[in-house]
């Protein structure tokens, strides 16, 4: 039987595409000197990928271990479908088999072995293992993602975790925000005191004129530290289409004539990403597009892809594998905050 993998048997790189990359030391000292450290990074940063894997680097996790006494990096999402697209990723990432040192447990699936060191879940999973487990003796580290969505099982969550850490000094909480709540979630934590010494340089105490500096309040009283990470910017062009009342025209026509528009721009070939409201409107328009590119002979090769956390596994798959025609993914707001959609152009 294959040895169990260690931090050293595995290679964990960080993507210098990703604006986290440039600021792991600085995220892994804060993490080393605090027992709540806030990341504040936009959508695209890399924070939601990368960040387990600092932890992994600093010892946490079940990897260095000896076997039966590590505990987890339990790693929270708002929803299912990005739990387990998240864990694939990071298992792909680190050249590992799913469940074997990352894996997730959702509703309906559990893709996680005894041996595994990472754990995504949804937020409510952990809110349920507060019931049988409650200082969370499982983990070694906590990272609470996509905070700004303020939903209530994150507040509880939040809430809970607090009120417990005195209890378990050895546990680190992560937290991340895609907004300026994140100085709120600093106050939040201010009752939660340094693992050890003093504040490291770059990892500030939310409240100064900038995340580099240092500063203390109150002794132990100490807000925690907030460190900001830029997100990927891309250049932008817009195209305004008005709705078209004067004639039988709804929604879904004028999806159709947004993609025939950019369909034809020879120049700029790339997938497109529709946002809609629910899974109503995506099935309608789904089926609406299906008819309409079946009717243009250049068109006929498209994929419609509906994108959705009510989707089953084998449909959720399909979104991230690899592809050559070109594909319109019609999705929910899970693609804007919580999965990155790769190969969008549109």
């Amino acid at each position: 039987m294959a040895d169990a993998p260690t931090t050293t048997s595995l290679k964990i790189e960080f993507p210098e595409s990703l604006p986290v990359s440039a600021r792991r030391e600085e995220i892994a000292e804060a993490i080393a000197a605090h027992q709540v450290v806030i990341v504040c990074g936009e959508t695209g940063s890399g924070k939601t990928t990368q960040l387990p894997k600092i932890a992994l680097l600093l010892g946490r996790g079940k990897l260095n271990a000896p076997p039966g006494q590590g505990k987890l990096i339990g790693h929270t999402q708002p929803r299912r479908i990005a739990a387990s697209s998240v864990a694939k990723r990071i298992a792909e990432e680190l050249k590992t088999p799913l469940g074997e040192v990352v894996g997730f447990k959702v509703r309906f699936q559990d893709r996680l072995s005894k041996d595994a060191s990472v754990k995504l879940m949804t937020d409510g999973i952990l809110l349920a293992e507060t019931q049988t487990d409650p200082l969370l003796k499982a983990y070694d580290t906590i990272i609470i993602d996509e905070a700004h969505e303020r939903s209530l099982n994150i507040d509880f969550l939040l809430g809970y975790l607090r009120e417990i850490l005195p209890r378990r000094p050895d546990l680190k909480v992560i937290v991340t925000s895609a907004t300026i709540d994140a100085e709120r979630f600093a106050q939040h934590f201010r009752s939660a005191r340094p693992a050890s010494g003093r504040p490291k340089a770059g990892a500030a105490p939310s409240g100064g004129s900038g995340p580099h500096e240092v500063g203390e309040r109150g002794g132990d009283m100490l807000p925690a530290p907030v460190i900001y990470v830029s997100g990927r910017t891309f250049p932008v062009e817009q195209r305004y289409r008005p709705f078209e009342e004067s004639r039988d025209y709804d929604m879904n026509d004028a999806i159709a004539d947004g993609v025939d528009e950019l369909w034809r721009d020879p120049h700029n070939a790339g997938d497109i990403l529709v946002f809609l409201p629910g899974e109503r409107e995506i099935r309608e328009a789904a089926d609406h597009l299906r008819r309409h590119l079946a009717n243009q002979p250049v068109m006929r090769s498209a994929e419609v892809l509906p994108l959705f956390a009510r989707l089953s596994p084998a449909e959720q798959d399909r979104i991230f594998e690899g592809h050559t025609g070109r594909r319109v993914v019609l999705a929910t707001n899970v693609a804007e905050t919580s999965l990155t959609v790769p190969g969008t152009r549109y």
